[in-house]
């Protein structure tokens, strides 16, 4: 477990961001990633009759239709026990295996960092 207040000021910001998004968009999940020049991406998930995206999934899609190169950090809030492996796939397609994933609870406390791959 890794307390927030313990967390680096810019992983504290994108779980910030991610718990933001989850409540402000009323869904299930909230994700944020954090591309190689600091730029965040926000996302929640996503779940149309014809499409659906975890949350983790919609930010890196969100990155990479920015024009991110690649991924210094994600962070995801969701009541998940884990992140799921599609997601960490996703995330490590752009920022490689070692991208650290954040995983907090609905209460925007960490609860374990997972290497992307």
């Amino acid at each position: 477990m890794t307390e927030s207040n313990a967390l680096d000021p810019e992983d504290r910001k994108i779980v910030t961001l991610a718990r933001s998004a989850r409540v402000r968009n009323g869904v299930p999940e909230g994700a944020a990633v954090r591309d190689e020049t600091g730029r965040t991406y926000v996302a929640g998930s996503v779940a149309l009759p014809s499409l659906r995206l975890s949350a983790l999934r919609t930010a890196v899609a969100m990155a990479v239709a920015s024009g991110a190169g690649s991924l210094e950090a994600a962070a995801l809030v969701s009541d998940a026990e884990a992140v799921a492996d599609e997601d960490l796939a996703a995330v490590a397609d752009l920022g490689g295996a070692g991208t650290p994933v954040l995983l907090a609870g609905l209460d925007g406390v960490v609860r374990v960092t997972v290497s992307a791959g």
